[in-house]
């Protein structure tokens, strides 16, 4: 039996339960931006090469990927609430790990859970969980576009979040603070954000639990083989994805340009308020052209502007480019999690979302050491044209294999 959002008051088209998982979202991503942003800076000045700032990247996104794994197996047993109030714990854990050491093998343990904000947006278990209790905060019509607004608010923290990561140069200015304390108290204000997530994820209902007869292959019964042919092809966005993830974006332009968190965090507050933006638009192209369309028309160009970005000739050059990119590249985000669970059975979502999730992290998990080696070795650019061409050939090969397959809703068009 799955609960449903027809205990929606009349006045209202999502639930108090969706509301608060908006509000989690809001303030995951919020320390997710800042954090980000900082993470390879703050690396770099505690006397990390390239390399060992990509293994820790590596780390947490393969830290992301077991915990999905192990929560996208068990949450519909021991509960999904549950699951989310523990990685919530483990987020603040490696918030406090940053925060009070520099020994390399605790910083990578800590990256291990999966919970360390490498990107403004996010990798870990919290997404396969949320995504599949969303649809039962709302009707189905109205799925896409939460899911459309559930990323705009993460967009819009998370570019707030950057812009915050401006706060150890004022601490610095300001408190006469010694730089590398400024960025400790700044992980510390991510260990204090993630205990904000867990109080909010103690008030949700058990209407997003749902009650499954069948565990067998992660849950996957006739959607089986469609989920793996969309997690594959996942996968390869995702390892193209791996080679320019927020923290080593913010990595190059330090190096290249010579930007500090002052620059770096307007840059990447533009970039979130324009992923914000893509991600309303996204939901109404997707009501005019589909899912599908919509995912890969709007992907395409923004790769082809990811390449030029080492091209660039300055910097005000080059922050265009980002800043145009990313006006595209996110659109595809919401219409992908909402076509996920809108192909597959309600009782399927966590363990589609999971798996597909799970196939992202691994394949992005397995990049950012390589581009880190290939920065410091072959050239500074090289990780954006490796993951620029990777997601073009993801574009291509998603349009071909599932053009013909429509969700409900567009099936009735």
């Amino acid at each position: 039996m799955v609960s449903s959002a027809k205990d929606l008051p009349a006045s209202s088209w999502i639930s108090i339960d969706g509301r608060l998982i908006l509000g989690a979202r809001a303030v995951r991503t919020f320390a997710y931006g800042f954090q980000s942003v900082l993470l390879g800076v703050y690396l770099k000045e505690a006397g990390f090469a390239p390399w060992q700032v990509g293994a820790v990247l590596t780390a947490t996104l393969l830290g992301s990927a077991a915990l999905t794994a192990l929560f996208a197996g068990t949450a519909d047993r021991y509960g999904r609430r549950r699951m989310l109030q523990i990685s919530a714990i483990f987020m603040a854990g490696s918030g406090a790990a940053f925060a009070f050491s520099t020994w390399y093998p605790l910083l990578i343990l800590a990256s291990l859970t999966g919970t360390v904000g490498a990107t403004s947006g996010e990798v870990g278990p919290f997404l396969s969980l949320e995504q599949a209790m969303l649809p039962q905060t709302t009707a189905q019509e109205h799925r896409t576009r939460l899911f459309s607004i559930y990323n705009m608010v993460g967009a819009l923290a998370g570019s707030l979040g950057a812009l915050a990561a401006g706060t150890p140069v004022l601490l610095q200015q300001a408190l006469g603070m010694d730089p590398r304390m400024s960025f400790r108290t700044m992980f510390l204000a991510y260990a204090a954000f993630a205990c904000v997530a867990l109080w909010l994820f103690t008030r949700l209902s058990n209407r997003v639990e749902v009650i499954s007869g069948s565990s067998s292959g992660y849950g996957l019964r006739r959607s089986r083989g469609m989920v793996l042919k969309l997690a594959a092809l996942f996968s390869l966005d995702s390892f193209g994805g791996g080679f320019v993830v927020q923290s080593l974006i913010a990595y190059y332009f330090n190096l290249r340009w010579g930007a500090g968190p002052e620059i770096l965090g307007p840059i990447f507050l533009g970039v979130g308020l324009l992923q914000a933006a893509s991600f309303l638009a996204a939901a109404r192209v997707a009501e005019r052209i589909g899912l599908i369309n919509t995912m890969v028309f709007t992907h395409l160009p923004s790769n082809v502007l990811l390449m030029a970005i080492p091209l660039a000739p300055s910097l005000p050059w080059a922050i265009g480019l980002i800043l145009a990119r990313h006006a595209l590249s996110q659109m595809d985000v919401p219409t992908r999690q909402s076509y996920v669970v809108a192909v597959v059975d309600p009782e399927e979502r966590v363990a589609a979302t999971g798996v597909t999730n799970i196939a992202r992290n691994l394949a992005q998990a397995t990049t950012p050491i390589v581009a880190g080696v290939a920065m410091q070795v072959v050239g500074l650019g090289v990780p954006f044209f490796l993951g620029g061409g990777l997601k073009i050939i993801y574009d291509l090969l998603l349009f071909r294999m599932f053009r013909n397959v429509r969700p409900p809703e567009e099936q009735r068009r």
